[in-house]
């Protein structure tokens, strides 16, 4: 059985944040990159930090053909592609989170965003979009020497073992941690992440979340302005 020191995800729950971790804001940054989410409270690595739920609506590439073009650009503007190529269309403000080359939290294969490092109050929470299955490479603003210039669907064949590595890391720290969202995540998830705490062998790679047969209308997970 799990043994998360977690506190009563109701008491601390966002009504505005639903499924993203509730000590976060919604802040604006400036005209360049828009908004941006920002840690309220110190979350340690190892937490949850988002959890894809029921609730966000999903389209398929012949639902979206069938759209008009101004509704194309919205869907487009507010979702990602996961690996069955369905368009996950982000309902809370977790759409305002933007990439960094090097971002604080990463998705995983198990279909929740863990904080792979310490992020301290008044933070930005930042995000890895080259797992996202992104069509067309989308330059990048960033503030890193090292930064990759842009992201394209190619970067999770280059970057997985890498950010696997980091995962794995952030995995292991999860029961010594608080996880107000961790009753959002389905038994089945839980049941995987735990095995993995057993056998490390028995890890869910992000290459998971690779798409095999990239949509050609395919764009991005968040507000086209929002990358650093």
């Amino acid at each position: 059985m799990w043994q998360f020191r977690f506190r009563n995800p109701l008491k601390l729950f966002n009504l505005f944040s639903p499924m993203i971790h509730p000590h976060t804001r919604l802040h604006y940054i400036n005209d360049e990159i828009g908004y941006g989410v920002f840690a309220t409270e110190f979350i340690p690595k190892g937490t949850i930090t988002y959890v894809k739920d029921a609730l966000e609506p999903e389209v398929s590439p012949e639902e979206f053909s069938q759209h008009t073009p101004e509704m194309q650009e919205v869907i487009e503007k507010y979702s990602y592609i996961d690996e069955r190529g369905l368009r996950i269309i982000s309902w809370d403000f977790g759409k305002y989170v933007n990439h960094c080359c090097h971002c604080n939290t990463m998705s995983t294969g198990y279909g929740f965003e863990i904080a792979i490092r310490d992020i301290n109050p008044g933070e930005e929470i930042t995000d890895e979009y080259g797992m996202f299955n992104i069509e067309r490479p989308m330059q990048l603003t960033c503030k890193f020497n090292d930064c990759r210039g842009s992201v394209c669907k190619n970067d999770i064949d280059s970057h997985y073992r890498d950010w696997d590595e980091k995962i794995k890391l952030a995995l292991s720290e999860m029961t010594e941690v608080e996880q107000p969202l961790m009753s959002f995540l389905n038994p089945p998830v839980q049941e995987e992440v735990q095995e993995f705490l057993k056998d490390p062998a028995k890890y869910k790679s992000v290459y998971a979340l690779k798409h095999q047969g990239v949509s050609s209308n395919s764009n991005h997970a968040f507000e086209p302005a929002s990358f650093k």
